[in-house]
């Protein structure tokens, strides 16, 4: 890519890869429009603030002289993919384009079943306070600097989709079970990230904890990060408050320094632990570091917190058990004191299906349970399980809520809802809200 007289036209352009991706081009000075069903995603909201033209789905959206990207979800029997065939324009697919453009960087992947956006986010956070970077987040953002040294991005194992890039290094958060739309079993998941690591050029830094991660063979560097003696980067000493952890680092045995960050659950630690080997290998000021770990304020989506009347409320991203436990855990250091309500979508029939179980064991962590109706993809619909299957797996509650009806949580004060799922769990959030607002209650 380098005329920047050429329309970028992105199908597909609010998936949150895509409107990164449209962000850093257009930040870069090209011409960047899109196009995306019409219902309203929070991806938008800065493609809108930058200017960035988004248009309903059409084919009449395609001329001749683009350059079309495509966004995974979109079969090549899209209308406008259809479209830009027929006229002879340069098709590229979203993990394709990405592959190609960040090789004149220091390009960083972040990659594993869980983590992913947060630790991109912190990641880019820190490099951006040091050198120029440019960065895709996973939860829409997108920053494009012209002269940047760093290029820092998540990387999706789903279809194998980052096995089109080749990275400088690869932060690899865990190996888990999860897409089973797509993956046959964990050995399967294992045997993407095996080959992602044939692709790295420098060095992989991985969760030390992780038994999958433990058996990855690679040409290049493994360094693992922990809380355990075993570990090539370790924290020591941690001290988990309401306000954020502080934790030492050491490198073998030699000392890096203390680190502090200003978010909550173990899994923060693990994520600053990557970020803060990665900053060490490649020669960064770790004074620095430590400066810009104290000022990441999170990326959106993931413990979001507003309070409202009495109610502090949750909105996170969770939708895999690991995950929502990890969530839980986080509330539980900041609001040791309170009452936790888990309010949980579950993400697609197969997942639900695969992992019952253990979003049952996961969910009961909290002390209160309710479900929302499972929400279905653009790639599956329909499913054999019903959202009463996993209610009654549920202890500590189950019941099934919906949106014109949010009254049962009106039963609790002075505690912390959190609103968990990858699908519209917001919409059922903001009734919550409304409801709460009008609701006379004593409010401490």
């Amino acid at each position: 890519m380098n005329n920047k007289d050429t329309l970028y036209h992105f199908v597909g352009i609010k998936g949150s890869g895509m409107s990164s991706l449209a962000l850093v081009l257009f930040e870069k000075g090209y011409q960047v429009q899109g196009s995306d069903v019409e219902k309203y995603f929070f991806t938008q909201r800065d493609l809108e603030k930058a200017g960035i033209k988004i248009l309903p789905f059409d084919e009449e959206n395609i001329q001749p002289g683009m350059k079309v990207i495509a966004g995974n979800a979109f079969p090549d029997t899209h209308e406008e993919v259809v479209r830009a065939k027929e006229l002879g324009l340069e098709i590229i697919r979203y993990h394709d384009f990405i592959g190609q453009f960040i090789q004149p960087y220091t390009s960083i992947a972040v990659t594993g079943s869980h983590g992913k956006t947060s630790t991109t986010g912190l990641l880019s956070h820190v490099l951006s306070g040091i050198a120029p970077t440019s960065y895709l987040i996973g939860d829409g953002t997108g920053h494009g600097v012209p002269d940047a040294k760093f290029f820092s991005f998540e990387a999706c194992e789903y279809q194998r989709h980052f096995l089109a890039y080749s990275p400088d290094y690869a932060i690899m958060t865990n190996i888990d079970f999860d897409h089973p739309d797509y993956f046959k079993s964990i050995d399967d998941v294992f045997e993407a990230f095996q080959t992602l690591t044939s692709q790295v050029k420098k060095g992989i830094f991985a969760y030390g904890d992780d038994d999958y991660l433990r058996k990855l063979e690679s040409d290049v560097p493994i360094y693992f990060y922990g809380l355990s003696d075993n570990d090539d980067i370790q924290a020591r000493n941690i001290v988990r408050t309401t306000k954020g952890s502080a934790f030492d680092v050491y490198h073998k045995d030699c000392f890096i320094g203390r680190f502090s960050v200003p978010s909550f659950g173990k899994h923060n630690i693990l994520n600053a632990l990557s970020v803060i080997a990665v900053a060490y290998f490649e020669g960064l000021d770790m004074e620095k570091v430590k400066e810009e770990m104290m000022t990441f304020s999170g990326v959106k989506r993931r413990f979001s917190e507003k309070k409202v009347a009495d109610m502090i409320i949750v909105d996170d991203y969770a939708h895999h058990p690991a995950e929502i436990t990890a969530t839980i855990d986080a509330a539980r250091q900041k609001y040791p004191e309170k009452e936790l309500i888990a309010v949980f979508q579950p993400h697609t029939f197969s997942r639900t299906i695969a992992l019952i179980d253990e979003f049952a064991e996961a969910l009961d962590k909290a002390d209160h349970v309710y479900l929302l109706d499972i929400f279905s993809s653009a790639r599956e619909t329909s499913g054999e399980v019903k959202i009463e299957d996993l209610g009654n797996k549920v202890q500590k509650g189950g019941l099934v809520m919906q949106e014109d009806n949010m009254s049962p949580l009106l039963d609790y004060e002075n505690g912390v809802v959190i609103f968990m799922g990858a699908g519209d769990v917001q919409r059922f959030e903001r009734a919550y809200e409304n409801l709460l607002s009008n609701t006379t209650r004593n409010v401490l």
